[in-house]
């Protein structure tokens, strides 16, 4: 399905659901017993950004840490392989949707509401800032524990009233942090009105790193030796070009012929590098215009090379990578490598990469335009905001690790 149209599926149809569901949850709440049960399986609830899930991997392995809990995710069926990154989420204990056609879509639904009850989830934690969707997934898991982030007085978005542990989304701090925060609210030891009145520091949403060996670094060189027949290890060193960005938020993408030019001063500058330009086997059409732009030989069209669990391999064999802030940005934060991510419509003291990252952003007045109170639709059909970082720009920024290179000929 389209991304409107499910934004209009969750407005018109979620809003009469969550309010007809509040009111049977109330009343069932009334009829049942209110004894507390032992913490042991928690389920997470994140469906539509794959970054996400590299995000909300701290707040899982403290819950582990804190309770010894069996984690649970429920993702859409497109995005699970960000799971498989850092594998905290046994294979088992992912359930996925799929959101390629309605019929799909509704059988796989009502078919959680079994597998939730099947698996006895203790409690879910619905990460969505906005989605009423997981807001009714939640109400009706059959969790005793249900933690989620609440509007309290603020007006907008309604997600109806299936919450036991309401917790105060704050946008003033990471989005790792506002996760954590869910997960120290099932952790309280008492109630609190609002949830989580705790203190989260920047160490505790660290990211675990991915091991590679020797033999799967290996395997990654002679990907690149296949695209490209000249390659020398010893010689070359290979840079990392992500211009692609999901559908969700289209006016994240830097334009093409900005990422043009800046892969001409790269290769000018450094003789010994390659640029790879990355991507899933749907970009690859996109990558080659993008290559046809520069006339190099030095400049590899890889989309569709890797699977999306090679790519911590690949990270971990280039120098840095630049791309828009999408998925790459998070992904790379599982390795050592520098990543240069250029932001516009959201900012990156929110979104920001927990990994090895320079934020490249412009500020300007209208930026970031897209929040939890817009569901993330922002009216912008001319993003200024990433016009406005020009090659020239983007080229200081990574002058140092051009040095790098240079000084290691």
């Amino acid at each position: 399905m389209k991304v409107d149209t499910m934004r209009r599926i969750d407005y018109y149809i979620g809003v009469p659901l969550c309010l007809l569901g509040s009111i049977y949850n109330k009343f069932v709440l009334l009829l049942c017993s209110s004894n507390k049960k032992p913490l042991k399986k928690v389920l997470f609830i994140e469906l539509s950004e794959m970054g996400s899930a590299i995000l909300v991997d701290p707040a899982m392995r403290k819950l582990q840490k804190e309770i010894n809990a069996d984690i649970h995710f429920l993702i859409f069926q497109k995005n699970k392989p960000s799971l498989d990154l850092l594998k905290t989420v046994p294979q088992g204990n992912i359930y996925t949707i799929r959101e390629n056609n309605m019929v799909a879509f509704l059988f796989d639904t009502v078919k959680f509401i079994f597998w939730t009850r099947k698996r006895k989830i203790d409690a879910v934690i619905d990460l969505e800032l906005f989605s009423r969707f997981t807001a009714l997934l939640t109400g009706f898991s059959g969790a005793q524990n249900k933690v989620g982030f609440h509007a309290f007085f603020n007006e907008g978005l309604y997600r109806g009233s299936f919450l036991t542990h309401k917790v105060t989304y704050n946008p003033h701090i990471h989005i790792a942090k506002n996760f954590i925060a869910l997960v120290n609210s099932l952790l309280a030891g008492r109630e609190e009105v609002p949830f989580s009145k705790t203190l989260i520091s920047d160490e505790e949403i660290k990211l675990a790193k991915v091991e590679v060996t020797a033999e799967q670094k290996k395997f990654i060189r002679d990907r690149v030796s296949d695209c490209f027949s000249g390659y020398e290890q010893a010689k070359h060193k290979i840079v990392l070009i992500n211009p692609n960005a999901s559908e969700l938020l289209i006016q994240r993408r830097w334009p093409p012929q900005y990422y043009a030019e800046l892969m001409r001063k790269i290769l000018d500058a450094c003789k010994n590098a390659i640029i790879l330009i990355t991507g899933d086997p749907k970009e690859r059409e996109e990558a080659q215009l993008l290559k046809d732009q520069v006339q190099s030989q030095r400049v590899i069209n890889f989309a569709g090379k890797l699977t999306f669990a090679q790519l911590p391999l690949l990270y971990n064999i280039s120098e840095f990578m630049i791309t828009n802030d999408s998925g790459p940005g998070h992904f790379s934060a599982v390795t050592e490598m520098h990543s240069f991510v250029i932001f516009g419509p959201e900012t990156p003291a929110l979104y920001g990469s927990l990994g090895k990252t320079t934020a490249i952003y412009a500020g300007l007045a209208c930026s970031p335009c897209v929040s939890a109170a817009n569901h993330r639709k922002t009216a912008c059909r001319d993003n200024v905001c990433l016009q406005v970082i020009k090659p020239e720009h983007v080229l200081a920024m990574i002058k140092p690790n051009l040095e790098k290179i240079n000084a290691e000929r």
